[in-house]
């Protein structure tokens, strides 16, 4: 139900008191960076890759412009159902009985809007860190597999808990670990009531506190549980634990304080994960990786390691002989430093390093493929005298990401690392990690060629005039990544998104690539994809190139589309005179180039103009100081002759190719 607009007002002010009080925060707050402000701009055109990139990059989704406008109500007031579906997939808040909710659904352009958002519920979003904390609040009562290290007793009940946590949590549990690693019971004071100390635990693992602090059966009052919560709060050194208890009656606010308290959370474990997971990491000689022993009862709470090796001749390290951290020992490969120091000093040619990651369970299992391994009868999931060594087939730099994201769900992919990761967020069963690298891959794998333009003064005419004459440059951006692996990638790992990607990219070079030996192969292997092949099988990789190609040109009538059309028309003119003629005259015009004012898209959009025809972003023209020269040499005056000349001299280079392949069926 949508409330009336004198009911939105009112709840505005309501809300503004609210948080000029200090009470809310302000979720929607004014942003006036330049970012934002092009963030607004890319709703408001419907250009969804470009948000794409710049929500990667940061940018404040749930912020408000000058106009006190929000990305999503841009969205919805514009009629984008696919762009408000991405961004409350992405986190935009739109919590039934919230301002900024209804503001958008009054709003709404179209009906299938209005249901979108009205079906939506803030319990049943994607909130981006909910798959982290829902993970670490279900390792409370999770009991296979076995990630558990530490057990408080209090009264007649046992609690089963992760010390990584504890200690990432609360300073008291840190400094009481580190002075005991190999504490395993840990018995809470008989005077806290296990109710008390069961709403802490839950805080503690990011759960939602119950609104009854005291069960219908407890032998405890409310008055009890509340000394308790105070006592531990004190001890644990867990203040804010208080500001959640004293807001569980008020949904907003209840809400508002588990997400800050979820935001801390990560920041406390992002930090823990890099004093030790990273901080003691171990580079050693692959030859004897497997040789390392560590504890069990080590001071980082370890309970596997996790082996990467690094590629054939790589520089070298300068911490390789780094086998010992913290006065861990490791048993046999202490004896490799000595090793490796004379190796460097005789010049011999450095032999391949292996980095090991002391990893935990308990965040490992988040993918389902260490899950069902720690579960199963493998030999990491058994008892041994030491900790288990998983080797993980990527190099160090890519394992790095991929813990980082099974930690603190954070995932910062540069784009010559994204294949791998790729593949490896696949093996692991990460679906969340495996779409991360394919929009790193389908963004920023998708610079653009420029033209720059060289003005040098020249004199002419009589009067000895300075002209500017202008030169074209054609600079190509080389990517740190190639297109044949992204292609192959998509293939056998079925990401729609990459193939559409390399099919736009190919589409948008296509001059660049067609006569590549590896294009055409890539062809080719595209058209065996289809088993028991018929003569009316297409070659969906091509098909796509194509279709990316004529948005390039911005060609939309081909063939017999439009003889089609200039039939009808032709029957119209002789139907209805001369409003007739004019529309074959223009539709002739598009065919024969001689359209100059622009070109009007078979999808309705706003007619192209000859700059945006020339934009750098398509132009594959060069320009001198007579006009402008296709692909083959020839010598036009306008673009749009130019773009129409080269877009037959591709399509004929096509067709040659498939010929040449027996293809072209």
């Amino acid at each position: 139900m949508v409330l009336p607009k004198y009911e939105l007002e009112a709840k505005l002010k309501d809300d503004k008191e609210l948080i000029r009080s200090g009470v809310l925060r302000n979720e929607h707050p004014l942003d006036p960076s330049s970012e934002f402000e092009e963030f607004i701009e890319a709703c408001r055109r419907n250009d969804i890759k470009r948000c794409q990139e710049l929500m990667s990059a940061g940018v404040n989704i749930n912020g408000k412009d000058q106009f006190d406008y929000t990305p999503l109500v841009i969205a919805s007031l514009c009629g984008h159902y696919v762009l408000v579906k991405l961004l409350l997939d992405s986190g935009a808040l739109a919590d039934p009985g919230s301002f900024e909710r209804e503001r958008a659904v009054y709003n709404a352009l179209t009906p299938r809007i209005r249901n979108l958002l009205l079906s939506y519920d803030y319990s049943k979003a994607a909130d981006p860190l909910q798959p982290w904390y829902s993970h670490i609040t279900s390792l409370l009562t999770r009991e296979k597999p076995k990630t558990s290290d530490i057990t408080l007793v209090a009264a007649a009940s046992s609690f089963h808990l992760h010390k990584f946590i504890l200690s990432a949590r609360s300073p008291y549990f840190r400094r009481k670990f580190a002075d005991n690693p190999g504490l395993a019971t840990y018995k809470v004071s008989p005077a806290i009531p296990v109710e008390a100390l069961g709403i802490v635990l839950r805080y503690l693992y990011l759960g939602q506190l119950p609104s009854d602090l005291v069960g219908p059966g407890s032998r405890v009052s409310e008055e009890e549980v509340f000394k308790g919560i105070d006592k531990l709060c004190k001890q644990l050194e867990i203040n804010t634990l208080w500001e959640s208890v004293l807001t569980i009656y008020d949904r907003r606010l209840a809400r508002q304080r588990h997400q800050d308290e979820v935001r801390r959370a990560q920041q406390q474990v992002g930090d823990f994960f890099r004093d030790t997971v990273l901080k003691h990491k171990m580079v050693v000689d692959s030859r004897k990786a497997n040789d390392i022993r560590w504890p069990h009862d080590n001071a980082i709470f370890a309970n596997c390691l996790l082996r990467a090796d690094e590629l054939e001749g790589g520089e070298e390290d300068d911490h390789a002989a780094n086998e010992t951290r913290n006065g861990i020992p490791i048993g046999p490969a202490e004896d490799s430093k000595q090793d490796a120091n004379n190796a460097t000093q005789n010049g011999t040619r450095r032999q391949r390093k292996s980095v090991l990651y002391p990893a935990h369970k308990a965040f490992l299992i988040r993918s389902p493929y260490y899950a069902t391994m720690f579960s199963s009868e493998f030999k990491e999931a058994k008892d041994a005298e030491h900790l288990h060594i998983i080797k993980v087939d990527c190099v160090p730099e890519v394992l790095e990401i991929v813990l980082s994201f099974l930690y603190t769900e954070k995932a910062e992919c540069p784009l010559e690392f994204a294949l791998d990761l790729l593949y490896v967020s696949d093996m692991l069963l990460l679906d969340k990690l495996k779409t991360k690298a394919a929009i790193t891959i389908s963004t920023l794998g998708s610079s653009n060629r420029k033209v720059l333009m060289n003005t040098t003064p020249s004199s002419s005419g009589a009067a000895g005039e300075c002209e500017q004459q202008q030169q074209e440059v054609e600079v190509v951006e080389v990517e740190p990544i190639n297109v044949y692996d992204v292609i192959r990638a998509a293939w056998d790992l079925k990401v729609r998104r990459l193939e559409e990607f390399a099919a736009r990219y190919l589409a948008s070079r296509l001059e660049d690539y067609i006569d590549e030996d590896e294009f055409i192969e890539v062809i080719r292997e595209s058209a065996s994809r289809i088993k028991d092949r018929q003569e009316t099988d297409t070659i969906e990789l091509l098909d796509d190139i194509r279709y990316y190609l004529s948005e390039r040109f911005r060609l939309r009538f081909e063939g017999e589309g439009i003889e089609d059309m200039m039939d009808e028309n032709q029957i119209a003119q002789d139907s209805q005179g001369g409003e007739a003629a004019e529309t074959v005259a223009a539709v002739d015009g598009l065919v024969n180039g001689n359209v100059t004012n622009g070109v009007v898209p078979a999808d309705g959009a706003e007619p192209a103009t000859a700059q945006d025809r020339a934009s750098p972003e398509v132009s594959s023209t060069s320009r001198d100081a007579t006009g402008l020269r296709t692909l083959d040499g020839e010598l036009v005056e306008d673009e749009f002759d130019a773009d129409a000349i080269n877009y037959e001299l591709l399509l004929n280079k096509i067709d040659a190719m498939l010929k040449a392949l027996n293809l072209d069926a």
